[in-house]
């Protein structure tokens, strides 16, 4: 028996890399995936993965910073499968600079994607959450919902250049923290992964090459030096970057039977990284 099966897990910026990941491992435990990614064809390509390792999924591609993608995303999970069981807001991307050179718009970018976003998913979710638990109360049943978001060591413990960035994750953990608290009574348990050096097109593309991601039409330029990863990863205990299967694992650990008892708790996937 999957551990999952049965339950419907909406996942964002699940095109590529660490959200790719996690929907496969979900959807190996028996879980349907509703796939978001900011681009059509990442998500059809994730779906086509998915539905060749016969995993029922469906792609919803969208920014999830739009005003209405929240609303949206929820009503699209339950007009496809009928019930909502997992959110995992993942979509996110870098936008970095020190502070004196960092614009409104790179900090203002960084909050929508990595706080707003979530919030307005979370908010929408609210309705499906209560009237899926009032259903279990009345059949005398009690069914635990999962909701990960995900962080970063930058919102636990600051980095260099990344001003907003960190401050986007570290709100997405006031944020968990608080929803644990409010959603108890749903019996929706919210947690928050916080990434360490994970292997990722925005870490493994060489600094200095001009290597770039394209976000609504804006160049944002990714990568780290050699010399610094292997700087970090010296750091690192385990000795060596997370690999997307890591970190998908350890959002796992928090959407299955085993942590129904646990919420409002971050825990770093960061190979034994001390921030």
């Amino acid at each position: 028996m999957t551990k999952l099966a049965g339950k419907v897990a909406l996942i964002t910026g699940a095109g590529r890399g660490i959200g790719r990941e996690i929907a496969r491992k979900l959807g190996s435990e028996g879980a349907r995936v509703l796939v978001n990614d900011l681009d059509q064809e990442p998500a059809e390509e994730t779906v086509a993965l998915l539905d060749k390792d016969g995993i029922e999924a469906a792609a919803f591609p969208g920014s999830v910073t739009d005003p209405d993608f929240g609303d949206r995303f929820v009503k699209a999970a339950q007009d496809t499968y009928g019930r909502l069981d997992i959110i995992v807001n993942n979509a996110g991307y870098t936008w970095d600079s020190v502070v004196h050179k960092t614009t409104d718009e790179q900090f203002d970018a960084m909050l929508d994607v990595h706080l707003r976003a979530p919030f307005r998913i979370l908010r929408a979710a609210t309705g499906a959450f209560r009237e899926a638990a009032k259903r279990d109360a009345e059949a005398g049943e009690r069914t635990a919902r999962k909701v990960v978001n995900i962080s970063s060591v930058a919102g636990l413990g600051g980095n260099i250049g990344q001003a907003g960035y960190a401050s986007g994750k570290a709100g997405v953990v006031g944020l968990t923290k608080t929803l644990a608290k409010e959603w108890g009574r749903y019996q929706v348990t919210v947690n928050a992964v916080a990434f360490g050096l994970i292997a990722t097109r925005l870490t493994e593309a060489p600094a200095g090459t001009g290597a770039t991601i394209d976000v609504m039409g804006r160049d944002i330029k990714v990568g780290i030096g050699d010399e610094l990863r292997d700087a970090m990863e010296a750091g690192i205990p385990l000795g060596r970057a997370g690999t997307p299967q890591d970190a998908a694992n350890a959002v796992y650990l928090f959407t299955i039977p085993e942590s129904d008892y646990i919420t409002g708790q971050v825990v770093v996937a960061g190979g034994g990284l001390v921030i």
